[in-house]
C-alpha cells in the first residue's frame, strides 16, 4: 500500500476511533510523573491490572524518588512480588530514582535522551511517560499498537521502532496525542491476538486483516471463512 493510500486509511481510522472515544486513557494508574514512569517499568511482560493491584498501595507509600529510595530495594521487591520480573524490576525502580535524585534534582526528566538513560527505561517507557504525563504527540509501540497497526496495514513494520516510525508517517497531527492509546485499546479489547472480535469492530470495513471473524449465534466468534 502506498504512503498516500495508508495515510487516507489513517485518517479514516483515528476519524472512527475518536468518534467512539474522544478521551482515551491509559490504564496504569499513577498519581504524578515519577509515579507514571514506575508504573510503565513494573508493567513490561505483566498486565496494568495486575501492576495497579500493587503500585495502588506502593505509591501511597512511596510516590517519589526520595520515598521509594528510603523504601529500598527488598522492601519494594517483596510490595510487588506478583508481577512478573519482580526483582529485576525493584532493582530498576531504585537505580532509576537514585538517578533522578543525583542528576536531575529529584524531577523526572522531560526529555527522551534523559529518560532513555535511566535504569530499564526504554524507548517504549519514555515514550509513555512523554505522551501521559507531559503531554507529547509521541507513539509508544506495544504488543497491542503492533498488532494493530500491522493488520490495518497503515504502518507495516517488523520491528516496534518501524511501526513507530511508520505510524508518526501516517498518523494526522490532530490525533498525535492519543493514536497509541487508541491503538492499545483496540487492541486490548476487540482487535485481540488470538481471536479478534471482527463483529464489533468499528473498523470492520476499513480493515483489510484476513481472516475477519464473526460473532456466531451463542455469542462467540468463528471465522468468516467457516
Amino acid at each position: 500500500m502506498s504512503l498516500q493510500k495508508r495515510a487516507a486509511l489513517a485518517e479514516a481510522v483515528f476519524q472512527r476511533l475518536a468518534a467512539a472515544e474522544p478521551e482515551p486513557k491509559g490504564e496504569l494508574e499513577s498519581v504524578n510523573p515519577f509515579t507514571l514512569l514506575v508504573a510503565v517499568v513494573l508493567s513490561a511482560q505483566a498486565t496494568d491490572a495486575g501492576v495497579n493491584k500493587v503500585t495502588r498501595s506502593l505509591f501511597a507509600a512511596a510516590d517519589t524518588p526520595e520515598k521509594m529510595v528510603a523504601l529500598g530495594e527488598a522492601s519494594l521487591a517483596e510490595r510487588i512480588k506478583t508481577i512478573g520480573l519482580y526483582r529485576s524490576k525493584a532493582k530498576h525502580v531504585i537505580a532509576l530514582s537514585r538517578a533522578i535524585i543525583a542528576q536531575h534534582g529529584g524531577k523526572t526528566p522531560h526529555d527522551r535522551a534523559a529518560l532513555e538513560a535511566l535504569p530499564g527505561v526504554g524507548r517504549k517507557t519514555a515514550n509513555v511517560v512523554l505522551n501521559t504525563a507531559f503531554g507529547e504527540p509521541t507513539l509508544a509501540v506495544d504488543t497491542h499498537v503492533f498488532r494493530v497497526a500491522n493488520r490495518l496495514g497503515i504502518a507495516p513494520g517488523k520491528t516496534p521502532r518501524e511501526v513507530e516510525d511508520e505510524l508518526m508517517r501516517v498518523v494526522p497531527e490532530r490525533f498525535l496525542r492519543h493514536a497509541h492509546h487508541w491503538l492499545i485499546l483496540h487492541g486490548r479489547y476487540v482487535c485481540k491476538a488470538r481471536r479478534p472480535l471482527c463483529g464489533a469492530c468499528v473498523l470492520l470495513d476499513l480493515c483489510p486483516y484476513e481472516p475477519k471473524t464473526v460473532a456466531d449465534s451463542s455469542g462467540g466468534n468463528v471465522s468468516a471463512a467457516g
